[in-house]
């Protein structure tokens, strides 16, 4: 409701000002530091000064008296040396406020809108960074749906990709297992706990040899992207059962997704050729004479300072881990390769061709087939290379704006992946192609000795400890969400020993993963994260419980006051306005302010693509509550039209908190 106030008043001075001086000028408002002085305010009269040569306090009071009557805005007056300060119809706004938190958004978001995330690679457990991408790609997901955007979620399964073949030479090479023995252990609880052994193992094995490791990775990579032999089927056979793993775990954090996009299809169905001749063609992209990468296809690409996401060579580093390139140039100069002097085409190149298909520019499209073992009710998508489902949905229907959740140490490859585009002429698409990005969530060191990890004298001094998945150091997801629900159960029981055990460990969960989301999303997304249990766990302070709680503590007040009959009471509108206007006004009217700016925080949410604007919108709506709670005798209070007013701003606040939680991914329990 704020942003629709705001928008009516900035309307309102520029239809004015063209009417009145002839000119049109962007309107802009902001909060006044002051309830006392109004709920949005403009410097309009400052920039039209420049221009009429007059004080600006003198237009201000021109446009105060001319202005028309603006729907909901009682008065608008002038402050200071000439500002237009506008106040809200405080009774009005409430009602407003009232009647939208039950509407539904119309969608006033242009076209069909793809959010890719989570996008881990299928060769081990999930890890508390790809929590990270997944809960950040899940809550702008959501919000961007509150705003009526048609979004679609797609995760990303490089199902070819090198980190893949090194657990394929890490069973083949070093655990002497055959296809039929991987095929049993990929059946059995924990395969991706397995495979993170594995892989960490052989990533310290191949390093032992270098030269030896080029040969096999290649050797390795191609026959799994030309889908060739036993080395091919082991390979999918790893990376399904891990994908299938991922899935379980997300879901335990309310994650789920319309499309699984397989990077196998890209290249089977011949995606990447498509991509591949159209760059040629273009002059995009052109083929190594000489020098290290003689024989490569390399994208010629300004410097910057990255990573590659997939490997060249010997070199290979996870997708959420940055390379040991000797310098940044070395670096560089392996992100522009776009196939390998091998045959092998790396990630960028793939990612290129993907990028292009979800924008509708490729002129192909995938068969679709139903996940076989999607978490619960839900369905899931899957791309194919064959034998496709004719109910698929239209996943091939072109975006117009794309958001990639890939981490910041991937910023150049995403450059080259949006310069892949410029250079094909679409210059629309590559400026619609969002890169998400995120820092690096690492450990305090007190919470990595609860892991059970051993740290050196010098790492218990360090703020964090940054995680490994090449080195199988880091807090595996359902590690961390056990022992967070673990911790919670042994809270709930003791405040609630009457509950029944079921109703207790569901407390627990919701508690938990509110927890968890919470902490990740408070932070702005360029804030490297310092996990800790107890500082994520507490009631109190800027937290996910926090928030909770209060919702709990909403819902007991409405239950003792259904159960007295006091909120049955209809409020009088006289009641309303007298209570807004007398010595506790200014103190009520901020709590309904706050509860109806929920439009903003999305807004600026979106605008600032940081969903940390939402989880401040919720911590300061809940602490704003308590402050309210602590003042107020809601229930004991003898007025009864002030008793049944007070019980309507605390059912107002629980919607809009729950409502701004819900966009978080978190659901407040019955009890806590």
């Amino acid at each position: 409701m704020y942003l629709k106030l705001t928008k009516r008043f900035r309307d309102a001075l520029g239809a004015h000002i063209r009417d009145k001086y002839g000119l049109d000028i962007a309107i802009v408002t902001e909060r006044p530091p002051k309830i006392e002085m109004g709920e949005a305010a403009s410097p309009v009269s400052f920039e039209l000064a420049k221009r009429l040569k007059r004080a600006p306090r003198q237009i201000a009071q021109e446009i105060a008296a001319g202005l028309a009557p603006i729907a909901g805005i009682a008065k608008v007056e002038v402050a200071g040396a000439g500002y237009l300060n506008a106040y809200f119809d405080r009774a009005d706004f409430l009602r407003e406020v009232q009647r939208e938190t039950g509407a539904v958004a119309a969608p006033d978001r242009a076209g069909k809108i793809i959010v890719e995330h989570t996008s881990i690679n299928p060769n081990k457990a999930a890890h508390i960074g790809h929590v990270r991408n997944a809960v950040l790609g899940d809550t702008i997901a959501r919000v961007l749906r509150h705003t009526g955007g048609a979004v679609q979620v797609q995760n990303y399964i490089d199902n070819t990709g090198v980190q893949v073949a090194d657990v394929v030479i890490g069973f083949v090479h070093m655990e002497k297992k055959n296809l039929a023995q991987v095929r049993d252990l990929a059946a059995r609880p924990k395969f991706d706990y397995l495979c993170w052994d594995v892989y960490a193992r052989a990533a310290q094995f191949l390093e032992q040899d270098k030269t030896r490791a080029a040969a096999l990775r290649g050797e390795t990579l191609k026959a799994i992207e030309e889908g060739r032999g036993e080395i091919a089927e082991m390979g999918m056979v790893i990376a399904n059962a891990i994908v299938s793993l991922h899935l379980r775990t997300m879901e335990r954090l309310g994650i789920f997704y319309e499309l699984l996009a397989r990077e196998s299809e890209i290249l089977h169905l011949h995606f990447w050729d498509a991509a591949f001749e159209q760059l040629k063609a273009a002059g995009a992209i052109r083929l190594a004479i000489t020098g290290k990468m003689a024989g490569c296809w390399i994208m010629p690409a300004k410097e910057k300072a990255g990573a590659e996401k997939d490997g060249v060579a010997a070199a290979s580093a996870d997708a959420d881990e940055s390379t040991d390139s000797d310098s940044d140039e070395d670096a560089n100069n392996q992100n522009k390769i776009i196939v390998r002097s091998n045959g092998t085409v790396t990630y960028v190149g793939k990612d290129i061709a993907y990028q292009l298909w979800k924008f509708g520019l490729l002129g192909k499209d995938f068969f679709y087939t139903k996940w076989p073992d999607a978490p619960g009710s839900h369905i899931l998508w899957s791309t194919a290379s064959e034998n496709g489902d004719p109910s698929a949905p239209n996943f091939g229907a072109p975006a117009t704006t794309v958001y990639n959740v890939i981490d910041s140490r991937q910023a150049y490859l995403q450059d080259v992946v949006s310069e892949g585009l410029r250079a094909l002429g679409h210059t629309r698409e590559a400026d619609n192609s969002i890169h998400f990005a995120y820092e690096i969530v690492a450990l305090t060191p007190r919470c990595a000795e609860e892991m059970g990890y051993e740290l050196s004298p010098e790492e218990t001094k360090k703020p964090y400890v940054e995680v490994s998945g090449r080195r199988g150091f880091g807090v595996k997801a359902d590690d961390l969400l056990d022992k967070l629900e673990a911790a919670t159960l042994s809270e709930v029981q003791q405040r609630h020993s009457d509950m029944d055990s079921e109703t207790q460990r569901q407390t627990a969960h919701k508690i938990a993963v509110g927890a968890l989301r919470f902490f990740l999303l408070k932070f702005t997304r360029n804030a490297t994260i310092a996990f800790d249990f107890k500082d994520a766990l507490s009631f109190e302070g800027e937290t996910g419980p926090y928030c909770q709680y209060a919702v709990v503590r909403i819902r007991g007040i409405r239950r003792k006051g259904t159960e007295a009959g006091a909120t049955q009471m209809e409020v009088a509108p006289e009641t309303v306005v007298a209570l807004f206007s007398g010595p506790e006004g200014n103190g009520l009217w901020e709590l309904v302010l706050l509860a109806g700016s929920l439009d903003m925080a999305v807004e600026a949410a979106i605008k600032g693509q940081e969903p940390a604007f939402v989880a401040k919108f919720a911590f300061q709506l809940a602490q704003t509550f308590n402050l309210f709670y602590h003042h107020h005798h809601i229930l004991s209070e003898p007025d009864e039209q002030k008793r049944a007013f007070l019980l309507r701003l605390t059912e107002l606040v629980e919607t809009q908190l729950v409502r701004a939680l819900d966009l978080l991914g978190i659901e407040a329990p019955e009890k806590m």
